[in-house]
């Protein structure tokens, strides 16, 4: 299989990972009623984590979909644009470390609402909203993933640039 199709596979499947993540964590919320009268909804805006992973996955997934209709162009696929390629490597870098700060940062808020904090007086949110904590935590599980392709995606972006300059001269591209 050619490197080209299987970046191609890859980015299609974290752009799927990736809206999935932010549809389940951002369509999730559960309501709760306390003492017969008091409602209390849980959504992902309780917490700021879950937030911004919302729009950092929904930025990277649309990142990639403009990759991908970058790779269906034959003229822009060629290796002869240099700078294209170092502008994908460069981008591909970002959404990687982006998406994978966020996913950390996410899955790091969710353990605190798991376990509470007794020295700082948290209490655990699991044990109340458990359908909201389930569902987080499968969207964090694919989240996850997404991020360990964008990983995989910046490799092989990394690869396809640098493959194009000569391994004994300094920033030199290789003669056709």
């Amino acid at each position: 299989m050619h490197s080209s199709r299987i970046e191609t596979f890859l980015r299609v499947l974290s752009t799927v990972l990736l809206v999935l993540t932010a549809c389940l964590v951002g369509f999730d919320s559960q309501t709760k009623v306390f003492f017969y009268t008091y409602a209390r909804k849980a959504t992902f805006r309780d917490l700021n984590a879950l937030y911004v992973l919302v729009w950092v996955d929904a930025a990277a997934a649309a990142y990639n979909l403009i990759q991908l209709f970058r790779s269906f162009r034959k003229d822009l696929a060629d290796n002869s644009y240099t700078y294209l390629r170092w502008g994908t490597y460069l981008l591909d870098q970002a959404a990687s470390y982006v998406v994978f700060a966020a996913n950390t940062a996410a899955v790091q808020a969710s353990v605190l609402a798991l376990t509470g904090e007794k020295s700082f007086q948290w209490m655990k949110l699991c044990n109340r909203y458990t359908r909201f904590c389930i569902q987080i935590g499968g969207a964090l599980a694919c989240g996850v993933i997404a991020a360990i392709l964008t990983v995989i995606i910046s490799s092989i972006s990394a690869y396809a640039l640098f493959r194009l300059y000569s391994p004994k001269h300094f920033l030199l591209l290789k003669g056709r």
